[in-house]
Order: C-alpha cells, then sequence, then structure tokens
C-alpha cells in the first residue's frame, strides 16, 4: 500500500463545477510533487459551504486503486 499526503484548498465554487457536469476529477499535487487525479466524488464528504480544505492522507494499491481517503 502506497501513500501520498495531499494539501488542498479547493474552493466551493470551483467543486461546483462537478455538480453541474463540466468536471468529474480533481487535479491536484502531492507534497512531493506527484500529479494526482482523483474523482470529485471522492471529496463530497469533506465539503463544506466554503469548498473542501485541509490536508488529506491518500491510501492506494500499487496499481493506483484508491483504498481510503482521510482528512488529517
Amino acid at each position: 500500500m502506497q501513500q501520498l499526503i495531499i494539501d488542498l484548498a479547493l474552493p466551493a465554487e470551483r467543486y461546483l463545477a462537478w455538480y453541474q457536469g463540466r468536471a468529474e476529477r480533481v487535479l491536484m499535487y502531492s507534497r512531493d510533487g506527484r500529479r494526482v487525479s482523483l474523482p470529485a466524488h471522492h471529496l463530497r464528504p469533506f465539503l463544506t459551504h466554503a469548498g473542501v480544505h485541509g490536508s488529506f492522507r491518500l491510501s492506494f494499491t500499487d496499481e493506483g486503486k484508491l483504498l481510503k481517503l482521510e482528512r488529517l
């Protein structure tokens, strides 16, 4: 199992694109500089009126399948 730490500041207006069907994925960068493309629906549990903000740990398989996303 591999893990990445992501610091995310996604305003609600940007996340709205997913609800409107204009976007399916969120592109972000891990602390070590790796680019991560995550389906937007995985961030929904962390969505507030301000958007999605905070540090998150992504745990995934060697094949890249997401196992767990948790706020730190």
